[in-house]
């Protein structure tokens, strides 16, 4: 199995000991150093949570210096369960991993990707033996879900959100995502940003945050 690169960290704005951990997880061929830059926004209501960004296990043809979680070569359906499914045991061994370190539970653990690292947080999300205590997803998809209604899962609270300009993931993933989780009976709240493109705006910044608070505060 492939295993996550250490990335970029931020340790509790408290000086504590993590009481909670968010773990970012970027988008194809970008990278941890990127994706930390949300956490910065979100330390003053999580002052005792760690952050993680990790680089994804795999290096990006197309982009150098960036990393993949998988190659996404198209949008597939089953392409890009394949995909999520292929990557999904390094990031489970690296969320084991870091809540044994800091003697900590699912509850106290946040999931939020952007785009590509949207699809793996939902995938992962879904599938851990015991719920997160949120998902965060930005400009992405849901991927394999048809398995989903033959077994066990997960039913984290979801919040996606996801811009009317996108040119990489049409907006219309959401409106799809949020229809196949509630199918699946999971709580799911979306919040479209018109005019953005592929990327955060405050707005999505402020709510994520909210949200991920909302789980872990209440659960942790």
């Amino acid at each position: 199995m492939s295993k996550i690169v250490n990335g970029a960290s931020l340790q509790p704005r408290s000086g504590a000991a993590p009481k909670q951990i968010v773990l970012l997880l970027h988008g194809y061929g970008s990278s941890g150093t990127d994706m930390i830059s949300l956490a910065p926004h979100w330390q003053e209501v999580l002052p005792d949570t760690l952050f993680l960004a990790p680089h994804a296990p795999q290096r990006c043809g197309m982009m150098a210096s960036g990393y993949q979680w998988w190659g996404l070569s198209d949008f597939d359906p089953q392409a890009l369960a394949a995909g999520a499914a292929s990557a999904a045991p390094a990031i489970n061994a690296f969320i084991d991993r870091k809540l044994a370190q800091y003697g900590l539970s699912e509850a106290n653990l946040a999931l939020v990707g952007f785009s590509q690292g949207t699809m793996m947080a939902l995938h992962v999300g879904l599938r851990r033996a015991r719920s997160v205590a949120a998902v965060v997803g930005y400009s992405g998809m849901l991927t394999g879900t048809p398995e989903l209604a033959h077994s066990e899962f997960s039913k984290p609270p979801v919040l996606l959100v996801h811009g009317t300009a996108d040119p990489v993931v049409p907006v219309a993933a959401l409106r799809d995502a949020e229809s196949q989780l509630k199918r699946l009976g999971v709580e799911v709240k979306t919040h479209i940003s018109r005019g953005l493109g592929h990327s955060v705006d405050p707005v999505g910044l402020r709510l994520g945050r909210e949200f991920a608070a909302e789980g872990l505060l209440h659960t942790g």
